[in-house]
């Protein structure tokens, strides 16, 4: 069924929204990917904060151009989508690990991170940075293993004194 123009001007406006909203978008083909996979997928994006939008690509693309991002947008390929979010790395954590599981039924295309269009091989790298939480115990145990051998070293130096 053919959509009216009035139609068409409100999901542009609903994807401007959503954009303006967001601080990073990924863009999805979405071929193949069956309900209860779509399903599941929403469910546990919109439990990280992560929302998921399918829309027309020429309608996206009159959205993504009038909100003017720089560089080069990529090209949307097959059934589309976008992931979006006010974390800046969580939609693109979100869907890869989607990608992961069904890898010939959901790909990520690339998307928008900082205001500028990113690649697919980008947003790839994007998505495989560690949560926070992941991070500062990295952090602290890059900070704790210094001290950690010092106390060992004191350890070796007390029983060898003793003996």
């Amino acid at each position: 069924m053919a959509r009216t123009k009035a139609q068409k001007k409100e999901i542009i406006e609903k994807v401007e929204s959503l954009m303006n909203g967001a601080q990073s978008l990924v863009f999805v083909n979405i071929h193949g990917l069956k309900i209860g996979e779509a399903t599941a997928m929403r469910r546990k994006l919109k439990s990280d904060g992560v929302g998921f939008f399918v829309a027309k690509k020429s309608l996206t693309a009159l959205a993504l151009a009038k909100k003017g991002y720089t560089g080069t947008m990529p090209e949307l390929v097959g059934e589309f989508g976008f992931a979006y979010g006010a974390d800046l790395i969580a939609p693109a954590r979100g869907v890869y690990e989607f990608q992961k599981k069904f890898k010939d039924q959901l790909a990520i295309i690339g998307g928008v991170f900082e205001d500028k269009y990113v690649t697919k091989d980008e947003m790839v790298a994007i998505a495989s940075i560690p949560p926070l939480t992941t991070l500062h115990g990295m952090f602290v145990n890059v900070i704790n293993s210094p001290i950690q051998g010092f106390v060992m070293a004191l350890d070796q130096i007390g029983k060898k004194k003793t003996a």
